[in-house]
């Protein structure tokens, strides 16, 4: 076997397709990528562009923009898709929302991203974390919005109330993916309708609804065509789509890479269904382009979260 082949090969044997020219991406320069990654280490915050080895990690921070990861930087679940640090987490960090809060004026951001590992030791999920850092946001930049991108709480709908409650500007929750792979991914099948409960409760509570798919870990055509169906039967107001990239070895293998061509007629499916607004594309993440898609979602009349 050659060299090639041998780092392209799976754990069980089977190769991995090469990764095309256009998954690659530039080196982060630029003094307001420093500035973000400055103030990131001076107040102790975790991001979801580190955690989770985000490609566009470079090009957000360069426009002084970051997800702020909550709740410490060790998921409970193990994923398989994911590259957040799994395991047993610490105790919560009370001045943690004050300290998002002061690098979100600092930055003079104008659109804030929360979102958190997945805290199934918590018996709330974290849900009054969530509530605290928004409200702490707020009371500092009073004219920021904010998109909370949430776990699905375990299913407790207190929880998800909870953070409705302090009325984020996008209520966000990821589907990943076709509800047949879910096994693939390490989620329990009942998940899948789990999280179309999550975003039609908030649809139902007034939120505008956000989502994300990833694809290239084996799903057909007709398996994405009913996810986008079922996200939009939810109340799913927003849509990103991406390519999956493996993040580390232990993960779900890449099926295939899709072309920038296929992921723009997956753009132009998920808006004949009816979503507001939706950003697909290879690097796509569930941040690519949020304050853009909140703006549009606006715009086209999907409503804000109720107070």
């Amino acid at each position: 076997m050659s060299a090639s082949a041998i780092l392209s090969a799976t754990p069980g044997g089977r190769r991995t397709p090469p990764k095309p020219a256009w998954l690659k991406v530039r080196l982060p320069s630029g003094s307001d990528y420093f500035l973000v990654a400055g103030l990131v280490r001076k107040h102790a915050l975790h991001t979801i562009c580190q955690s989770a080895r985000c490609p566009n990690a470079g090009e957000c921070w360069s426009a002084r923009t970051a997800t702020f990861l909550l709740l410490g930087d060790v998921c409970t679940r193990a994923c398989a898709f994911c590259a957040v640090s799994k395991g047993r987490p610490g105790p919560l960090d009370a001045a943690e929302p004050d300290r998002v809060a002061e690098a979100a004026a600092t930055l003079g951001l104008r659109y804030v991203v929360i979102t958190s590992v997945t805290r199934d030791d918590l018996a709330d999920g974290g849900a009054a974390h969530f509530a605290r850092t928004i409200a702490a946001v707020r009371a500092r930049s009073p004219e920021t919005r904010v998109e909370t991108l949430v776990p699905d709480f375990g299913g407790d709908t207190a929880s998800l109330d909870a953070v409705l409650a302090v009325a984020p500007d996008i209520l966000n929750h990821n589907l990943e993916t076709v509800e047949g792979l879910y096994p693939l991914i390490r989620r329990p099948a009942g998940n899948y309708r789990r999280s179309l409960t999550v975003l039609e409760r908030a649809h139902h509570a007034g939120a505008t609804t956000k989502s994300g798919l990833m694809v290239g870990l084996g799903e057909t055509a007709a398996e994405v065509h009913r996810a986008l169906s079922d996200l939009r039967a939810a109340g799913c107001d927003l849509l990103t789509i991406g390519q999956y990239l493996r993040p580390a070895a232990d993960c779900a293998p890449v099926e295939r890479y899709y072309t920038p061509e296929e992921f723009a007629a997956l753009e132009r499916e998920a808006r004949a269904v009816g979503f507001a607004d939706v950003a697909a594309g290879p690097l796509v993440r569930s941040s690519y382009r949020a304050g853009e898609l909140y703006r549009a979602a606006r715009e086209k009349g999907a409503p804000p979260c109720a107070t």
